[in-house]
């Protein structure tokens, strides 16, 4: 393929301070943000790793693509980041890429930038090449087989563009398969779904470390060093902030009704018709042929507006606003069971 005449590389590696390894992925998306605001017109260049996490495009809706409770019960962090695209697993056995340009052709950096990358590992040893949307796929190799390796975002801003890849050298099976397989009833909604692509490793195709793999991306990819200031971290930890905005979280443009029903011994019908914003509750309508002790809608709305859609989420408002005290009848126990 042709590379357009702006060229890219190598670029200027954007070296964090000490103490900066390991942070929350909004931190390096936030740094992102902050290079291209911040630094002069430049091609800059930055890698990462990360504790067990899930990045979520921009146009998703979380609990039809995480699932949300197994995360947390396994410390795994959530994170939506502005580009498009579907949702990745990534973990320490993973390396995050970051590119900050300026204004130009998107389509042309995006290409040139997977071929760059899929250069530099078919130099180290592993047989790539870039295919459908700029992934970069391994071949197969004897008893190996291949699949994608490196799956690539980008998005705009008015004055520069953002890419950002994650390269699997190796990763966590089990953790990635239940991170991202909902254990929830998908639902019919405008949001971008995930398109799950066969995986391959790295690790069974080089002779080097993970960590010898960062270095070597950033010797090929790189030629001088910007280091940042413990100022600049300030600056970017502020920009950071807004990445854990329930409302951008677990939000979204894409709207739903849920319904969930049944009827108790006792107490009679329930219905109640969520609707959605994303991931979290806008609203809740009651419907049925219970008797009320108080005002139901006004302690059912109370009780889960703004809530994540997620059966521990939804479990945790009962447990602290007890909505179902205001139905005659209605026990925490029998509520739950009509949620789930």
């Amino acid at each position: 393929m042709e590379i357009a005449d702006v060229q890219h590389f190598p670029a200027c590696y954007v070296e964090l301070p000490a103490g900066c390894e390991f942070r929350r992925a909004a931190f390096y998306l936030a740094a992102e943000e902050y290079v291209a605001k911040t630094l002069p017109a430049n091609n800059y260049l930055f890698t990462w790793r990360l504790r067990p996490t899930v990045v979520m495009g921009r146009n998703q809706v979380a609990h039809q693509e995480v699932d949300m409770d197994f995360c947390r019960q396994h410390g795994i962090d959530v994170i939506r980041r502005k580009s498009g695209g579907g949702a990745i697993f990534a973990d320490e056995r993973n390396i995050m890429v970051s590119l900050i340009t300026g204004a130009g052709p998107v389509e042309d950096l995006f290409a040139e930038y997977a071929h760059r990358v899929s250069e530099c590992l078919c130099a180290l040893g592993a047989p790539t090449s870039v295919a459908g949307r700029n992934d970069i796929v391994l071949e197969g190799r004897g008893e190996l087989s291949g699949g994608k390796v490196c799956g690539n975002a980008f998005y705009h801003q008015s004055d520069c563009n953002i890419v950002h890849g994650t390269m699997l050298y190796d990763t966590n099976p089990e953790l990635m398969m239940g991170a991202l397989h909902p254990d929830v009833s998908k639902l019919k909604s405008a949001g971008v779904k995930s398109v799950r692509s066969r995986v391959a490793l790295l690790k069974d195709y080089l002779s080097i470390s993970v960590e010898q793999l960062q270095d070597e991306l950033r010797k090929r990819l790189t030629h001088l060093t910007l280091e940042l200031s413990a100022e600049d971290v300030r600056a970017i930890e502020a920009i950071e902030a807004g990445y854990y905005d329930p409302a951008y979280l677990l939000g979204s443009s894409a709207r739903a009704e849920v319904v969930r029903e049944g009827r108790i011994q006792g107490c009679g019908k329930i219905e109640l018709h969520f609707q959605l914003r994303g991931s979290l509750v806008r609203s809740v309508e009651l419907r049925g042929d219970y008797f009320e002790l108080a005002d139901a809608a006004a302690a059912f709305q109370t009780a889960f507006a703004d809530v994540a859609f997620t059966p521990d989420a939804l479990a945790e408002a009962v447990a602290q606003r007890h909505p179902e005290r205001s139905i005659r009848g209605l026990s925490a126990e029998g509520l739950l069971q009509i949620l789930k």
